[in-house]
């Protein structure tokens, strides 16, 4: 056995395995690429991280960051080999402090879980990741993952006012603080938000919770042509409404839905759909619901369904993740790429996939949040003759969405990041300028590369 796992199984006895089902769990995540690292340690405190990082910084190893291990681009995957650090286990909420509107929480805490503690005092952690029941804090932090109420809320950047960083060599670095304002020094809470563990490993934050809102509702609404649902979501922002979530979905996937949950779900002509979630106090609601279906209708909506009750909105919601069932549901890998757009071309995007799709006989489903223009565009992977996926035209189509994409003032990625996935797309999507800042950071920071090797080609 190599020294440096000796000197690991020495200093973190506890922690350290080296077991090959250890091994395998911890080689990908939910993207097709994993390799095997040579040791994972399983830290359940920040001083687990600075040792284990520390005992690879000497001997030079690769370390690969990881927390829940749901991610969509391989960014977990140990290209290298090498050590796995695991933050999963640190899954303690240390606080939440209303008085302050401050939570802190352990890297490894699920997002659910800590939006389920500040709900009971009555406060509010808006970042909605659709992974939420599964995806840590730590991850959120490190791919400044978004969620359906980005539009009105923000991205999980917006609610980091601090962070405990173990860096490349062991040491830990404390940035931001507490309080909502800070500028004392540089941003360095941002540069690590949405690093992808490729700067130091995230164990813990300092996070900005708000009260909830008192009450909340939703409404459904489908239309003859996706045309006049891109319409509705302007129209809707247009007339001053500023809903907590607006979602879109494309005649493919509703019919995919269709076929998936039987007649009756939604309108036989239904070519396109929404959902829209609002939220604030008791006695603005009704109106504003009101306002709003009035909005849908005078743009062509044929079918409008309102909710009030938590059973009726969660019902909305459940059709919304119906139709990421439905498309599997096909029997086909989709290629899920989580491109965003200015939300004035929404109406082009949609356009260009079904030229695709009717160049090339393979489907492409659009849905996703439609109010900041990041959509899910998946692409779905055609059976071989012998039912194998043929994947080389399906990864063709998405090298052409990305070219649109960038051509029309989009980026690549709005929530999975680029990883290994998307990094070949990289110096395309930033420019040969951002590249260069993106490499001296990363060698400022991590001067031997030892963190998250291989991912952003860098």
């Amino acid at each position: 056995m190599e020294s440096w796992i000796l000197e690991l199984q020495e200093a973190l006895p506890e922690c350290t395995h080296t077991d090959a089902v250890t091994l395998q769990a911890h080689s990908g995540d939910k993207w097709h690429a994993a390799a095997l690292p040579d040791a994972v340690v399983l830290a359940t405190e920040t001083e687990h991280v600075a040792k284990a990082m520390g005992i690879a910084h000497r001997y030079n190893i690769p370390v690969t960051a990881r927390g829940a291990g749901v991610g969509y681009v391989g960014g977990c995957v140990p290209v290298r080999g090498g050590l796995v650090i695991s933050v999963a286990r640190m899954q303690r909420i240390l606080e939440v402090n209303p008085a302050d509107g401050v939570a802190v929480a352990e890297a490894g805490v699920l997002t659910a879980d800590l939006q389920d503690a500040c709900q009971r005092v009555g406060w509010f952690y808006p970042p909605d990741p659709a992974s939420r029941k599964e995806s840590s804090i730590g991850g959120n932090i490190a791919t400044n993952a978004g969620g359906p109420r980005c539009l009105k809320y923000g991205v999980t950047r917006a609610y980091v006012l601090g962070l405990e960083v173990v860096l490349a060599d062991g040491s830990i670095l404390r940035c931001g603080g507490r309080t909502h304002k800070n500028k004392q020094g540089f941003d360095l809470v941002g540069l690590f938000c949405g690093s992808e563990g490729m700067l130091g490993i995230i164990t813990q934050a300092t996070l900005r919770i708000i009260p909830a809102p008192q009450t909340r509702a939703a409404l459904h609404a489908s239309f003859p042509d996706f045309s006049l649902a891109a319409a509705a979501v302007q129209n809707v922002l247009q007339s001053g409404h500023l809903p907590a979530a607006m979602e879109i979905t494309d005649a493919y996937t509703l019919a995919a839905a269709r076929n998936h949950l039987g007649p009756g779900i939604l309108p036989e002509n239904a070519k396109g759909h929404i959902i829209i979630e609002i939220d604030g106090r008791k006695d603005a609601i009704s109106a504003e619901l009101a306002e709003i279906e009035a909005v849908l209708k005078s743009t062509g909506a044929t079918e409008v369904v309102s909710a009030r009750s938590e059973c009726e909105i969660e019902a909305i919601w459940q059709l919304r993740r119906e139709f990421s069932y439905s498309l599997k549901a096909t029997g086909l890998t989709k290629l899920n790429e989580d491109i965003v757009i200015p939300r004035s071309a929404l109406v082009h995007l949609v356009e260009f996939c079904a030229a695709m799709q009717q160049e090339t006989g393979i489907p492409v489903a659009c849905f996703g949040h439609s109010g900041d223009g990041n959509i899910h565009t998946n692409i779905m992977v055609l059976k071989n003759e012998r039912g194998e996926d043929n994947r080389p035209p399906a990864d063709a189509l998405v090298h052409r969405l990305f070219d649109w994409v960038l051509a029309h003032g989009g980026s690549i990625t709005g929530e999975h990041g680029i990883g290994l996935a998307k990094a070949p797309w990289f110096p395309q999507a930033v420019g040969s300028t951002a590249i260069r800042v993106h490499q001296a950071l990363k060698s400022a920071l991590d001067p031997t590369h030892i963190l998250n090797p291989g991912k952003m080609g860098l």
